[in-house]
């Protein structure tokens, strides 16, 4: 029986799948670190790409799953992009939701690539610096001053120039997306994408938007199942 490991985490939360589970399927949902009851080192160096895979390799290591399908929103997805990546022995196959896999340019700092596609203002800049130690007895978010800000280590991941993406993958995006519509993300997943992710199947669902995990609970998970039963 395989092990299906949905990785619906980050500033998303996890999620978990009866659908699935329901069809046989071991279902995990983690918790990425720093949230929930995951641990939470304080270093921002501790938290890059990297270390989420390893957290993942070692979650398959604790089911004893030599290999899993993944499944990924979001952060998510991206963390499951890189261990499919980096440890495509490990990945059976992966769907992953609204964010697909870019190829890093080695010239270019991924800090710098936003700020020009969205400006300042966007969410992963903000989250560069701030202090997420609140006072005893009072929750963060009503600590930190708007816009909130958290430190996020997003240079610490090197460049891999030319690197694909070979297991078998399902990417799932709405076509309501706003990531979808914006700075050529449509015609890059319909054009592209597939140079870098040989083994691509796209699937743009009617009317979804970004968490479309939550808004059309059984197509996407149709479409999950139809992706796993191509391995029975």
């Amino acid at each position: 029986m395989s092990v299906s490991v949905s990785e619906n985490f980050g500033i998303h939360g996890a999620t978990r799948s009866p659908t699935l589970a329901n069809q046989g399927y071991h279902v995990v949902a983690p918790d990425l670190r720093g949230y929930g009851d995951s641990d939470s080192p304080l270093s921002p160096s501790s938290y890059t790409l990297l270390h989420l895979v390893g957290d993942l390799v070692g979650l398959l290591d604790h089911f004893g799953a030599q290999q899993a399908f993944i499944v990924g929103h979001d952060w998510g997805a991206v963390a499951g992009w890189y261990l499919s990546l980096f440890r495509p022995e490990r990945v059976k196959g992966f769907v992953s939701f609204c964010v697909p896999f870019f190829p890093r340019d080695p010239n270019t700092r991924s800090l710098e690539s936003c700020v020009k596609l969205f400006g300042d203002g966007f969410y992963i800049c903000q989250f560069q610096t701030g202090n997420l130690i609140a006072p005893m007895g009072m929750e963060i978010i009503d600590y930190l001053e708007t816009p909130a800000n958290l430190p996020l280590n997003w240079e610490l991941l090197p460049a891999w120039e030319g690197s694909k993406v070979t297991v078998p993958t399902k990417f799932i995006v709405g076509d309501k997306d706003i990531g979808f519509e914006i700075n050529g993300i449509r015609q890059y997943v319909t054009g592209d994408f597939k140079n870098f992710v040989p083994n691509l199947e796209v699937v743009i669902l009617d009317g979804g938007h970004h968490f479309i995990q939550q808004e059309k609970p059984e197509a996407v998970s149709e479409e999950i199942l139809s992706f796993l039963r191509k391995f029975d």
